[in-house]
């Protein structure tokens, strides 16, 4: 049986309410919600409103209304990124961002916004003093990773988002590797903008993703069609969520999606973020052990997300994954993780890691064979 240890990309498996209302959705109310006044298009309707508030609770997002639905979490980045930005304007990042965050505002870039990247320390943590070094008379945006999906490193969102606020810069997080995870509070983080990815941590299918906008804040759209709602006008709406979801929504996805978000709030955040913890922790203990091995990040589970990067002495990372896969059934992922600044940072830029992204439903027996296979590949 496979050993499943790549939820930093994709989360599996998942909860068996996920798959069973997915299928229910198409079966029984598959209709385009808000496209119709009959049964069906209402009930699905309804199951999308329902998918928001339970995203609202998880988030501690007031207005469910101000979370819009995306295809995945690269999709709200752009969004967010493209919607808000202006040439003149001053935009900072970190060292640590994944690709979905560095291309959009390199492109940006190139177009007329001045970025400035921040360098993490090299265990992947950015300071919060050297981002504000660089804060400008016109930065208008602070985006930060709140877990890198090399290194796993969590960031302290609290004094970011405070620093943000109290030196007037717009304050956004990608949450790919968080949400459903690590707890997040939009107001106590002072965070403007969230994306967040579905089918990582929230435990929903692939397709699925979103973004909280905060209350007043002007952002222009990515694409423009119909909404179902002003149709009389050839103009997009100027309200949430209808101003960000031209195009029919994947229902099925945001139907599973919910089921995964309310095994999440039954299951409690806490719950699962401790014993991720537990599990990262193990890992990273027994992983110091065995010779040729080179741990990356903070290797301190409470500071870490379920990411654990390593390098085997004289070892190919590509390699290793194949030889995890075909010859140990164990699957993990190797390479650059299309993150090729933070694998700057670490020094791992012309090999990349062999990454390890344990989630909730992996157990210690899991991580034992894992371990038992990294320990033979590290001693041929």
């Amino acid at each position: 049986m496979v050993v499943y240890l790549d939820n930093a990309a994709t989360s599996w498996p998942k909860p068996e309410a996920v798959t069973l209302e997915m299928a229910k959705c198409i079966r029984e109310y598959g209709a385009n919600p808000g496209r119709g006044g009959h049964r069906m298009a209402m009930r699905a309707g309804e199951k999308v409103y329902e998918c928001r508030e339970n995203l609202a609770k998880l988030f501690s997002i007031p207005d469910p209304l101000q979370l819009v639905f995306t295809v995945n979490a690269t999709e709200a980045i752009n969004l967010a990124l493209k919607g808000i930005l202006a040439p003149g304007d001053h935009v900072i990042m970190t060292s640590m961002e994944h690709n979905a965050v560095v291309r959009p505002l390199k492109k940006l870039a190139s177009a007329g916004v001045e970025l400035s990247i921040v360098k993490a320390g090299p265990r992947g943590k950015v300071k919060t003093t050297d981002i504000k070094e660089n804060i400008q008379e016109n930065t208008k945006l602070l985006v930060v990773t709140h877990a890198s999906n090399v290194t796993g490193t969590v960031n302290d969102l609290v004094p970011l988002g405070r620093l943000a606020q109290e030196q007037g810069v717009h304050f956004m997080v990608d949450a790919a590797q968080t949400a459903g995870k690590q707890p997040i509070d939009v107001g106590l983080m002072k965070i403007d903008l969230l994306a967040f990815s579905g089918h990582k941590g929230l435990l929903g299918p692939q397709g699925t993703g979103g973004l909280y906008i905060r209350p007043g804040l002007p952002l222009d759209t990515l694409k423009e069609g119909g909404t179902g709602s002003a149709s009389e006008s050839p103009y997009q709406p100027a309200f949430l969520p209808d101003r960000y979801e031209s195009g029919t929504l994947n229902t099925p996805g945001i139907a599973g999606l919910n089921e995964g978000i309310k095994f999440i709030l039954e299951t409690g955040v806490n719950n699962i973020r401790e014993h991720e913890n537990q599990l990262t922790g193990y890992m990273i203990e027994r992983l110091r052990e065995i010779k040729g091995v080179r741990l990356y990040g903070s290797s301190d589970p409470q500071g870490q997300a379920g990411v654990i990067s390593i390098t085997i002495a004289g070892e190919d990372c590509q390699v290793v994954c194949r030889e995890l896969d075909e010859k140990y059934n164990i699957a993990a992922r190797g390479g650059l993780h299309c993150a090729c600044l933070a694998h700057g940072t670490i020094g791992t830029q012309d090999q990349g890691t062999i990454r390890f992204s344990p989630g909730h439903f992996n157990t210690v027996h899991d991580l034992d064979r894992a371990l038992q296979a990294v320990e033979a590949i590290a001693g041929d």
